[in-house]
């Protein structure tokens, strides 16, 4: 085993360990986790938060035990992979040790500890974007074809994870036609493999279509509810704080792609990363939805600062190179991850403030960072919908409708008895069974929602009650009833099936 394998397996061990270690254990799954999670055990070609790619992971935790372990497992492992293709990049351009350590640190010691602590599409998506990168880095090097079919390939496991890449393709495609690779539109083997692309995503179209496109719904509802909240000039301030410790590095490979000759051919990136930022800022997206972009540009500047180094200064400048990362980390790792207390957080609220991670979707300030609060009071809810249900006479014909996917998500995940809730949000709104004819409901509203859901569900049932709340005052949750409706006056199916079709339109 060389030298090099063993640093690289000791970068891949830190990276599992730190995933592992980022978490209290005060804190539970994130409303999410437990959508995606309940995914597998509805398998299909599309949904309609988001492509197949996640079911099939979760249908893989599920078979292996569904402990939070392996759901933790799979987006550290997802980061620690795309430390792999970073290391191979760096290789690719003839790195040098010093590069691929400084590379593999700046790829660990960034964003994505934050983004790989969650099990969402977001850990892949930013593996695809940057192993789509790197086989574009091969293709231009060997100018091999067979290099075009691969990337047709990641692009549409990509695609079907998260269909946030098209952005890619986006700022790819006019870099293509500024630069002297604009000749491969010449080329029958881009048109092969783009077929190969679409054959392969096309049983997720299909469903789209079957299914009258839900994916515009979902885009349209984003930009409504969220994506109205996003301020252009906190997405761009993020990208730097994304990478901070890696910022030399990422724009002294800007730089390299102008004056740096080996780099001259690679100028396409340059480009990219323009055009691709530029989508991003004009659709006002979310801001780690660019994530992806930077890890391709760590391995270009890794080995251009390598390379560039004065052999006189390089025992002075390669330790500092490598430390600034690793420095610039231990502040952020008091905020920016559940490690710390509901409590403490709140005591030491300027601190996440002063950083914008109070800010919600809503555009709005809290007491906790939203995707904290989200990972608080479900064991809870779960532990007392199980008791309430276990109470009920008839418990078998018993529907447990939630308000959000969250809710119904932690149910299913934690409730002993593995009961199956329903919502009318998201995903399970294509989840109902309606074959029973149900004689309880137990509903579960938002604290708001609460007192309307009563008054106008009472009259169809012969009991009704409010049975319990969530009482853990730091969970967004918190407040959150759940009501007790026995004894069904009439079969409510037709309710459910009238309230589905309205949702769904």
């Amino acid at each position: 085993m060389t030298r090099k394998t063993i640093i690289l397996i000791g970068f891949i061990g830190l990276k599992f360990l730190l995933q592992y270690f980022l978490i209290s254990s005060e804190y539970e799954l994130q409303r999410d986790e437990f959508l995606h999670l309940d995914q597998a055990n509805h398998l299909a070609w599309g949904y309609l938060s988001v492509p197949p790619f996640t079911s099939w992971i979760s249908y893989i935790i599920q078979m292996l035990g569904n402990s939070i372990f392996w759901v933790k497992f799979f987006p550290a492992l997802f980061g620690a992979l795309t430390i792999y293709v970073v290391w191979k990049a760096i290789e690719e351009l003839g790195g040098n040790l010093f590069a691929l350590i400084l590379g593999a640190t700046c790829v660990l010691f960034s964003a994505l500890l934050r983004l790989n602590t969650l099990y969402q599409p977001n850990s892949f998506d930013v593996l695809s974007w940057t192993l789509f990168y790197f086989i574009l880095l091969k293709y231009i090097k060997t100018d091999d074809a067979k290099w075009l079919y691969i990337g047709a390939a990641v692009f549409a496991i990509g695609f079907l994870n998260k269909y946030n890449i098209v952005f890619l393709l986006i700022g790819l495609l006019p870099s293509l036609l500024l630069t002297e690779h604009r000749k491969i539109f010449l080329k029958p083997t881009l048109y092969f493999a783009i077929l190969l692309g679409m054959l392969l995503i096309l049983p997720n179209l299909i469903w789209q279509y079957n299914n009258n496109f839900p994916v515009f719904k979902h885009l349209k509802q984003l930009a409504q509810i969220q994506l109205v909240n996003v301020n252009r000039f906190d997405f761009l301030k993020n990208q730097l704080l994304f990478f901070i410790g890696s910022l030399i590095v990422i724009f002294s490979s800007f730089y390299a792609f102008f004056f740096y000759k080996p780099y001259q051919k690679y100028r396409i990136f340059f480009f990219s990363i323009i055009f691709t930022l530029t989508a991003f800022l004009y659709f006002k997206a979310k801001d780690y939805y660019a994530i992806g972009i930077y890890p391709i540009y760590i391995a270009f500047g890794s080995v251009f600062l390598a390379d560039v180094l004065n052999e006189a200064w390089k025992k002075f400048l390669q330790p500092i190179a490598i430390a600034i990362p690793l420095l610039l980390f231990i502040p952020i790792y008091n905020v920016a991850f559940p490690n710390k207390s509901p409590a403490y957080i709140i005591q030491h609220s300027d601190n996440y403030k002063k950083l914008g991670m109070l800010r919600w979707e809503d555009g709005k300030d809290h007491s906790l960072p939203q995707d904290f609060a989200d990972m608080l009071g479900w064991k809870e809810l779960a532990q007392k919908v199980d008791r309430i249900y276990l109470s009920l006479a008839n418990k078998n014909n018993t529907l447990i409708l939630c308000d959000n996917y969250g809710q119904a998500g932690a149910i299913n995940f934690y409730t002993s008895q593995k009961l199956r809730a329903v919502s009318f949000n998201a995903d399970y709104i294509d989840w109902f069974d309606l074959t029973k004819k149900y004689e309880n409901l137990i509903s579960v509203k938002e604290a708001e929602e609460g007192s309307v859901e009563f008054q106008e569900t009472s009259p169809f049932f012969l009991h009704s009650t409010l049975a319990d709340s969530i009482s853990n005052q730091y969970a967004r949750e918190f407040g959150t009833r759940i009501f007790v409706f026995k004894g069904a006056k009439i079969d409510i199916r037709q309710r459910i099936k009238n309230e589905i079709d309205e949702n769904k339109n």
